[in-house]
């Protein structure tokens, strides 16, 4: 009896929508023209619907004109800013792929997004906390200031040809009229205000031909990420993908447009720019960003100036929020929805979430980029317990199975791999279609990798990985990555990383490291060797040396005994694997 299996669909009364993301933004405007849109309080930025649909449409026309064509694909290598919001747009109105590269990327990463995507055009920002932007680029394509705007050619990303370069100050009048002078390295990038120059008659003219054209199964968008082995992979998703899950997402959370959604969660990932951007425009929503990067002060401040009636956030975003010291003085009555995300929730938080900030419809998602990315999420109906101790029950128009190791499915209360089937499965790994077979079987299945039950009610319990990936503060770290790149430091034989648990973010990533004969290394030298060329997450925070690794008797590497050791040593609560 298929009622005893844990398999689930996800019915509704409500059929998925047909939009692209431009005829979306067309359509709520129409409904919606003075309800605002968008504020981002750090470039003092207030659009109605009718203010931000003009400005997309400047920005997709401009960058036609600038001579990008449909197909092409333009990364975005910035924190949250309007032209962030603005991109998303309009490289969808325009036919153009976005691909979200990480504000915390250094040039090792970015190289390898570049190139694999084959990006034409990138926006950046100068710098970003500790990174020195155009100075990375700068030592990845030196040959930017030799070059005339839009005609770059570097020996180490050939299909680069235009870079774009954002305002230090925002998008604010000191800005427009005191830029800030080129240097070196930007001296062959162009201004963003220079997209609007471009947009001019028959710019407009030919985005009008374009849009007629787009369909909602056209790919939109390439996110970067990885499995355990190799490299990053660029999962690339649709206008019907992405248009979807934002909808129904904030279906979930009640969404309408009298509600002002705080995103202080980046916008590179689906967590931000679906989760956040999508579900509020798809609802006639205003999106309010509180700055470029979170800060758990400025997001309490923004809450509470601007009256938002829903937060996003990670459980150390969160826990940050309720534990500053000035958390007491803000008025936080005018939440009550937000989506926590990204990793478990103790209870005890989630309490608090509900009961100090007044969040008592908050709910709990689960996904992964692939998938677009919701598959499971809890609706303000749901008992507290429900929404600490799973991730909800399957989203409308999909289909979940928990599968054994011989691809049948299990028992509901059974622990099996999850699969996802349905509208939001991407079309694939950007030109890796090995990759792809290996995650997306014939049948239409994303493996996800991940380990979970499903009781007799349909709600899901994450039980563990069948991979190493480690999620730290909602960052999910793939241990293989680190190991390739530690590979190329010339003192280092053999690795092998992996997460241990972690009071503040969860878990943190440890590296046992085995140097090549006569070789000395310190502990420092390979967290530095890691902080130049990755992001800072991804640097290991322990790193030991050692002679052999714990194998088993045909030779595989037991990660599972290297994490037990170091839950002794550190003195660690608990291992908490799923090994």
């Amino acid at each position: 009896m298929t009622e005893n299996l844990s398999c689930v669909h996800g019915t509704s009364t409500v059929a998925l929508l047909g939009d692209t993301i431009g005829s979306l933004l067309d359509r709520i405007t129409a409904q919606h023209p003075q309800r605002p849109a968008l504020v981002v309080r750090s470039q003092h930025i207030r659009w109605n619907y009718a203010e931000l649909h003009t400005e997309v449409e400047r920005t997709a026309a401009g960058l036609l004109g600038l001579g990008l064509e449909p197909g092409d694909r333009i990364g975005i290598w910035a924190p949250n800013r309007a032209e962030w919001v603005l991109m998303q747009f309009a490289t969808a109105r325009a036919g153009l792929i976005l691909v979200n590269i990480n504000p915390a990327y250094r040039s090792h990463e970015l190289e390898h997004a570049l190139n694999k995507a084959g990006c034409r055009a990138l926006v950046m920002s100068r710098r970003f906390k500790s990174s020195d932007y155009l100075q990375i680029l700068a030592e990845l394509a030196p040959e930017l200031s030799r070059s005339r705007p839009g005609e770059l050619q570097a020996a180490r990303v050939p299909v680069l040809r235009e870079v774009i370069v954002l305002d230090a100050s925002g998008n604010d009048e000191t800005a427009a009229t005191c830029p800030e002078p080129a240097t070196d390295a930007s001296a062959g990038s162009r201004p963003w205000r220079d997209i609007a120059l471009h947009a001019d008659v028959d710019a407009r003219a030919k985005l009008r031909r374009i849009e007629a054209t787009l369909s909602r199964d056209d790919a939109v968008n390439i996110q970067f990420t990885s499995g355990t082995t190799g490299t990053p992979k660029g999962a690339t998703l649709t206008h019907h993908n992405i248009v979807n899950n934002g909808y129904f997402v904030g279906e979930s959370m009640r969404l309408t447009e009298y509600d002002r959604l705080c995103i202080p969660v980046p916008f590179y990932h689906c967590f931000g720019m679906v989760l956040g951007n999508l579900a509020c425009v798809s609802h006639g929503a205003c999106m309010v960003i509180p700055g470029e990067g979170f800060d758990a002060l400025t997001t309490l401040e923004t809450v509470a100036a601007e009256a938002c009636t829903g937060l996003h956030g990670v459980p150390t975003m969160f826990i940050a929020e309720l534990e500053h010291p000035r958390f007491a003085e803000f008025d936080l009555s005018t939440l009550r929805t937000g989506i926590m995300a990204g990793s478990p929730c103790p209870v005890e938080v989630m309490r608090r979430v509900v009961d100090e900030m007044h969040m008592s419809e908050v709910t709990i998602a689960y996904g992964m980029t692939e998938t677009s990315p919701v598959s499971f999420q809890t609706v303000p109906g749901d008992p507290l317990q429900r929404r600490v101790d799973s991730v909800g029950r399957i989203h409308p128009h999909l289909e979940v199975k928990l599968i054994d190791l011989d691809g049948q499915t299990v028992a509901r209360g059974a622990t099996g791999e999850l699969c996802t089937r349905g509208y939001s499965v991407m079309l694939g790994y950007w030109e890796d279609p090995a990759r792809t077979d290996e995650a997306v079987d014939p049948d239409g299945w994303m493996h996800t990798g991940d380990l979970a039950i499903l009781d007799e009610e349909g709600y899901c319990r994450i039980v563990g990985r069948l991979k190493d990936m480690i999620i730290r503060g909602g960052e999910n770290v793939y241990p293989r990555e680190i190991e390739e790149f530690l590979y190329s430091h010339p003192k280092v034989q053999d690795v092998q990383v992996f997460g241990v648990p972690d009071a503040k973010f969860g878990e943190q990533v440890c590296a046992w490291v085995r140097l090549r004969d006569g070789c000395r290394a310190t502990e420092a030298e390979i967290q530095d060797y890691c902080r130049a060329r990755l992001a800072h997450y991804k640097v290991p925070r322990h790193v030991r040396f050692v002679e052999d690794f714990p194998l088993t008797v045909t030779g595989k590497v037991q990660k599972y005994l290297m994490r037990k050791t170091m839950v002794t040593e550190l003195h660690l609560p608990s291992a908490d694997s799923a090994d």
